[in-house]
């Protein structure tokens, strides 16, 4: 410690002795400048006294700025900033005393001007030298060092993607000791910035010109994660055609921070592929609703539900209580989130949405303002054979948070819905249909406001096929898919978690239900080959297919709204608002009284009775033996829009 204590002032002495004369020479230079290199022989004489006076106003003024708090070693364009602004506010106060107490006859006041250019540039200079010291020889050196033995040999990198994710990743490898990795050079679909530099690494041309780099390299890194789904695949194929790896950044969605970094390299994935357009949110209004705001999340070990956590973190809520039943699911995002900085204060409550006891109890001690409903029993076939547990979790519990909700006044209750609530055939989708038809039900009474945020598949969560596909790719296959002709819309869970919050803090859908939009939708097929395909291996060549046929409760593809419902759109581009989405109930109560038989009936266990009254609750459940509904398909090249 008084090792680094005498350091550090030692180094505030070196650089306010290099200050000093700085402000000496650029004194010196402005007079020479100003009388041509001919300097009056009285003039010196006359000011020298002014010489303390200036040295020692810049210098308070530049401590005041904590010019000399940084680490010069990483300096950057803010420290340069922050000198310039220094070096103005001390040139101006010079400038006010001068004035008052001399006056400006016989001075010519351009020597203030051409002073403040020269110590403003001078000062630069020599901060910028440190980091030219530091990252250009003492690193290298280093690196030579490490690498000499050649026990350790740098993975030789190529960049597709010359923009702002690409110079960041560029600067932590020439900027990092002991990185791994040697920078080679760029690649960059736009064509101006062929031949350019950035860092001093050459971009050597397109994403086509990969074949005839003018070295050799290991690896691409592709630090392109705005990148559309057809770039992308265009991008991977080049790769695979000059046989070298590939691995990527993060997609935008999923860096909350807008913080990139080589630890988050990974390997190419779906969502990738996907290559959904980067959402624009409007943070300000998604802070203004949670800022300082106590925020309940059900289901919160689960995919949608511990992405919301992360996703709340960014908006400045006062606390994130996380209710989970699941106990394994609950310690393993109590543990990352331990290791989370700048985070709000949360707690975890271990328990079942089913215990109204339970919700009670943490409502009273909690008093959240925001409740977001994510916990549900989502997997079809599972459901079909157990109603009575989709009746209990995903209908009752509903009931039990409700019930609570407005007894505790919260202020805002949103329910996680899902597409399959569409013309539902099976009970999965007819529990969160019911769902639905309860917050608009409960939305008319007491204080809360109920709302419900309706959306598709996403991308790796958990029973998601994507990694079932992987797994059986992994095996050798075969890989098994239901039917040649199954669609369905996907997203990614970074951006289904966003956009639930964005529709969160939109004040006109009191007891509505929005939409999200969930763009093209998918063949299930197709998503298998592409798969395939990036593990580097032919579909029905390498890797047999196998047609299982339609499980019970399955459609051949999904909607995301009934018959004569109509949208409009909001504010937010890719969230929409059904207008005339009402269900045949008028009162809680009256409702109340068919979900406590309903839940009555489960207790039965018998599942065609439950599936019978569930027709009668909700005359748009249909279910069939084949769960196939016979609607007019969907061409590929649809498009979801309001």
């Amino acid at each position: 410690m008084y090792r680094q204590i005498k350091n550090n002032k030692v180094k505030v002495a070196l650089f306010l002795s290099v200050d000093v004369i700085i402000i000496l020479l650029s004194l010196l230079g402005s007079l020479l400048l100003r009388f041509d290199f001919v300097i009056p022989p009285n003039f010196i004489g006359e000011y020298a006294y002014l010489l303390p006076i200036i040295i020692g106003v810049k210098l308070t003024v530049f401590a005041f700025y904590r010019l000399y708090k940084g680490m010069f070693r990483f300096t950057s364009l803010w420290d340069i900033t922050n000198i310039m602004t220094a070096n103005a506010i001390a040139s101006v106060a010079i400038i006010l005393g001068f004035g008052f107490f001399h006056g400006f006859a016989g001075f010519p006041r351009s020597l203030f001007l051409i002073d403040f250019v020269l110590s403003t540039l001078g000062i630069s200079l020599s901060r910028v030298s440190v980091r030219i010291y530091f990252s250009h020889i003492v690193h290298n050196s280093k690196q030579d060092r490490f690498y000499s033995g050649g026990s350790a040999k740098k993975t030789r990198l190529v960049l597709i993607g010359a923009g702002r994710t690409g110079e960041k990743i560029a600067r932590e490898i020439l900027t990092t000791p002991h990185i791994g990795y040697e920078l080679q050079g760029f690649l960059d679909d736009d064509n101006r910035k062929k031949g350019a530099t950035l860092h001093g690494v050459k971009v050597f041309g397109q994403v086509s010109d990969a074949n005839g780099l003018p070295f050799e390299f290991d690896e691409f890194l592709i630090t392109a994660p705005s990148a559309t789904g057809p770039e992308m695949r265009r991008i991977v194929e080049q790769c695979k055609a000059v046989n070298r790896p590939y691995k990527t950044v993060p997609d935008l969605s999923e860096i909350i921070d807008d913080n990139v970094s080589l630890k988050m390299i990974r390997d190419v994935s779906y969502v990738d592929l996907l290559g959904r357009e980067e959402i624009q949110l409007d943070s300000r209004s998604i802070t203004d609703f949670m800022r300082g705001k106590r925020v309940l999340v059900t289901g919160a070990g689960g995919s949608i539900g511990s992405e919301l956590v992360r996703q709340c973190f960014q908006f400045n809520p006062a606390m994130v209580i996380l209710f989970d039943n699941s106990e394994y699911n609950l310690f393993q995002i109590q543990q990352e989130l331990s290791t989370t900085d700048h985070k709000p204060y949360t707690s975890c409550v271990l328990g079942s949405v089913r215990d109204k006891n339970t919700i009670d109890n943490m409502l009273r001690d909690y008093k959240p303002h925001v409740i977001l409903h994510a916990a549900a029993y989502k997997h079809v076939p599972l459901q079909e054979d157990h109603p009575w547990e989709a009746i209990n979790t995903n209908v009752l519990g509903t009931k039990n948070l409700i019930d609570c909700a407005v007894e505790h006044k919260v202020e805002k209750f949103v329910l996680v819905s899902t597409d399959k609530a569409v013309h539902p055939v099976n009970v999965m989708g007819a529990t969160k249909r019911l769902a639905e038809i309860m917050v608009q039900v409960a939305n008319r009474m007491g204080e809360t406001s109920f709302m419900a945020v309706r959306f598709g598949n996403v991308l790796g969560s958990s029973g998601s096929v994507i990694p079932i596909f992987e797994k059986q790719i992994k095996a050798g296959g075969p890989v098994k898919i239901t039917h040649p002709d199954m669609i369905r819309y996907f997203m990614s869970i970074p951006e289904a978690a966003q956009l639930i919050l964005q529709a969160s803090s939109m004040l006109q859908g009191r007891g509505k239900i929005y939409v999200l939009d969930m763009g093209r939708p998918v063949k299930i097929k197709d998503m298998a080959f592409d798969l395939i395909r990036l593990s580097g291996l032919e579909p029905e060549k390498d890797i047999p297919i196998v047609y299982t046929g339609v499980r019970p409760g399955e459609k051949l593809y999904e909607e995301l709204a009934f018959d004569g419902e109509i949208f409009s759109k909001t504010k937010h581009g890719k969230i929409m608002i059904l207008n005339n989405g009402g269900s045949n109930y008028d009162d809680w109560k009256h409702l109340s009284t068919d979900l406590n038989s309903l839940g009555e009936l489960g207790n039965t266990f018998d599942a065609a009775r439950i599936k019978q009254s569930l027709m009668r609750i909700i005359p748009e459940y249909k279910p069939t033996d084949s769960s196939i509904l016979e609607r007019p398909k969907i061409p590929e090249d649809h498009t979801f829009t309001a």
